[in-house]
């Protein structure tokens, strides 16, 4: 061995032994104060217990970390031996019941997520005393209470206190003696107020998170002045007023998100001082102007969301420039003019939402040759000619998912068997008022996943060969006038039986945010995955007659099965206890009879289920999910009886009479498919007349 290796060896040695920092070694002996201080933690916490506490020796504790003997801190400081120096309980499984005493005021806010594990309790002053702690993680539980103004913990490095319970003014006080830490993350509690001057002391800061709490006012100027700063999430707040120009001295900053907050006037035109910012977020604020010429040339952005504001002109971004977009949603504006046709010229461009903006003409030719293009939302984007539309974007190689609702009104959807998307897993064009049958092109879409073609004028049948489809799962064509039975084929659709439910594309890593609300007044659900779709088979509202398939008792991996307002017939198959799976089960308005089967008793995820305005008789079910379904549920059966849902069953052989509305009245709207949240005013007479009749679910899908 050359004596160079040798010295290479020696000094890596050198190096490791000097900066090994921690151990969990059974020789270690916990600091008396730590235990003591850990013992007090432990008392204060509502279950008693953490599974792994209890010994004398708190180093050998789950999530406890102590040093050893011949450690160094984080900067080199020496750490007695014993002393803890990582408090880690991220997401800890505890036993015990919610005191819900200390549930009042702000904690009523919040829907509590029960996936995630409970610490309950508060903290104690007692785990403020472990003056060497380095690393606190105590994100995802349910503290409530406080944090100290002032916390003297020098050697502080992390401190992640996220989705918990918390309620007070933002304890900026960690700086006076924490100066040494790098990251903060407060998000989802329940802080309050505006932000106090105090966290430009933290200088070291490379993460400060402080989103989904109930803050308000501007952000001190003090952040500003934070030089190793590189990501900073604000997001869902209560931030007003104008976003300052100061922003433009995080030199290193990395991501930015100050989404969902009340920010307006124009943003500062200050993106040529970031030599790294990869992500900017300011969706749903009150921002107006234009784009930036500094954002719109910047040579380092990745994402740009800046959808649901107030922005307008002409979107003029410089390709030539942004070499690095792949993401970019600029849906719910008011950018007027047409589609930008320079955006093939993007190199990285994947993913592009402009849904809800107000340009003029058609899809540039230009796009033909956007084989990079993998996401496209233009939902009520005022853009018209669908059959140059389709006949543009199937020359995008890769696209995977196309949204067009709300646009083309009155057109007939293309029926040429030429187009072809090899590539396509979800299209959505809905709530166009498109006539026309269903096209046979469609057939072709081998990939399919999702399909929503709800809310036009389509008519015939609806074809048998979309039966075949081995991976679509997701099928929405309510709200037309097909006719003609519900094809058989439909309950041998392999995702539904067995298959795995899923649409994401692993070469994407940013999501494409769908946003789904089931009712007028109910708070809404978004999906940030398309996967997270519930699998669904909605053919409501339309002119099909014939049975309801026995074979659909094979569909165990559905999740929503919608055949109101049709003129079905016959009985309820006693096989549909084998959809499992199943949460939703309207087959409400249509001209069924017989009896509701007992084994529909036995599907034990049933949340919603519906059967009124049909000829059925006999005693409804009891037991099961049928305990918790209204009288609505069965009413205009007046042949059903028993239960709380009616009063005798002496009429059970009395000729039934149905009342059947017109499907305009009783219809499920879907009024939009597209990216993100929110929703806006203004659609037209005829959505007014519509949205006063829907009496059930109402779907929103928004960019």
């Amino acid at each position: 061995m050359g004596v160079l290796e040798m010295w290479v060896i020696f000094t890596f040695a050198l190096v490791f032994s000097s900066r090994v920092q921690v151990s969990n070694s059974h020789n270690i002996t916990c600091n008396s104060n730590d235990l003591q201080a850990l013992e007090a933690f432990l008392v204060g916490l509502d279950s008693g217990t953490i599974n792994g506490w209890g010994t004398s020796n708190c180093c050998n504790w789950s999530g406890i970390t102590c040093n050893s003997s011949s450690s160094l801190g984080f900067f080199n400081d020496p750490i007695d031996s014993g002393r803890v120096v990582k408090l880690e309980l991220s997401g800890k499984i505890l036993a015990g019941k919610l005191n819900e005493t200390t549930f009042t005021g702000l904690d009523q806010l919040r829907t509590l997520n029960l996936s995630i594990n409970f610490l309950r309790g508060s903290l104690p002053p007692s785990l403020f005393q472990m003056s060497n702690l380095q690393v606190i993680d105590l994100s995802r539980n349910n503290f409530s209470g406080s944090i100290p103004m002032s916390i003297n913990l020098p050697f502080l490095k992390i401190f992640d206190i996220a989705h918990n319970s918390f309620e007070s003014s933002v304890p900026v006080g960690i700086c006076i003696n924490s100066t040494r830490i790098r990251i903060i993350d407060f998000a989802v509690n329940y802080f309050f107020g505006g932000i106090p001057s105090g966290f430009g002391n933290c200088s070291s800061l490379e993460h400060l998170c402080l989103g989904e709490n109930f803050l308000t006012g501007h952000i001190p100027e003090d952040i500003f002045l934070l030089p190793r700063l590189n990501q900073l999430g604000l997001q869902d707040n209560k931030f007003s007023g104008q976003l300052s120009t100061g922003i433009g001295n995080l030199s290193d900053l990395v991501r930015l998100d100050i989404s969902l907050n009340l920010f307006s006037w124009p943003i500062p035109d200050v993106f040529h001082k970031f030599a790294k910012l990869q992500e900017f977020y300011i969706e749903s604020n009150n921002f107006s102007g234009g784009i930036p010429n500094s954002l719109a040339n910047s040579r380092t952005i990745t994402s740009l969301v800046l959808r649901n504001n107030s922005l307008n002109g002409v979107i003029d971004l410089n390709c030539s420039k942004m070499i690095h977009l792949v993401y970019l949603n600029l849906g719910g504006n008011q950018f007027t003019g047409l589609v930008p046709d320079n955006f093939p010229l993007c190199p990285r461009l994947k993913i592009i939402g402009l849904s809800r903006n107000n340009f003029t003409g058609q899809i540039p030719e230009s796009f033909r040759n956007f084989h990079g293009l993998s996401m496209l939302s233009l939902s009520e984007s005022t853009i018209f000619n669908l059959s140059a539309a389709l006949d543009i974007l199937q020359h995008c190689q890769n696209l995977t998912t196309l949204v067009l609702t709300l646009n083309f009104h009155d057109e007939q959807l293309p029926s040429y068997p030429s187009l072809g998307f090899k590539s396509l897993k979800a299209l959505i064009i809905a709530n166009c008022r498109l006539t026309g049958v269903f096209p046979q092109w469609l057939s072709g879409l081998t990939n399919l996943q999702l399909l929503d073609l709800s809310w036009n004028q389509l008519d015939g049948t609806i074809p048998p060969w979309l039966g075949n489809f081995k991976f679509l799962f997701y099928i929405d064509l309510s709200n037309n006038s097909f006719t003609g039975e519900i094809p058989k084929n439909l309950a041998g659709l392999g995702c539904l039986i067995s298959g795995d439910v899923s649409l994401e594309d692993p070469s994407l890593d940013y999501p494409f945010p769908f946003f789904v609300k089931r009712n007028i007044s109910g708070r809404g659900l978004q999906y940030n995955q398309i996967r997270s779709f519930p699998p669904t088979l909605a053919l409501s509202n339309n002119f099909l007659t014939g049975p309801i398939w026995p074979e659909f008792g094979n569909l165990k991996k559905l999740h929503c099965l919608d055949l109101k307002c049709n003129d079905l017939s016959g009985s309820i198959p006693v096989n549909l206890s084998g959809m499992t799976s199943i949460e939703s089960l309207d087959l409400s308005h249509n001209n069924l009879s017989g009896t509701i089967p007992l084994s529909l008793v036995n599907l034990t995820f049933l949340s919603k289920f519906n059967v009124a305005y049909n000829q059925l008789y006999g005693a409804i079910p009891t037991g099961g999910q049928f305990e918790t379904f209204p009288n609505s549920s069965f009413e205009g059966n007046i042949g059903l009886c028993g239960s709380e849902h009616s009063s005798s069953c002496l009429i059970s052989n009395q000729v039934p009479q149905v009342v059947s509305p017109s499907k305009s009245m009783w219809g499920e709207i879907i009024v939009e498919m597209s990216f993100g949240t929110g929703f806006r005013t203004g659609f037209g007479t005829t959505f007014a007349v519509m949205f006063f009749f829907v009496l059930n679910k109402l779907t929103f899908y928004k960019n």
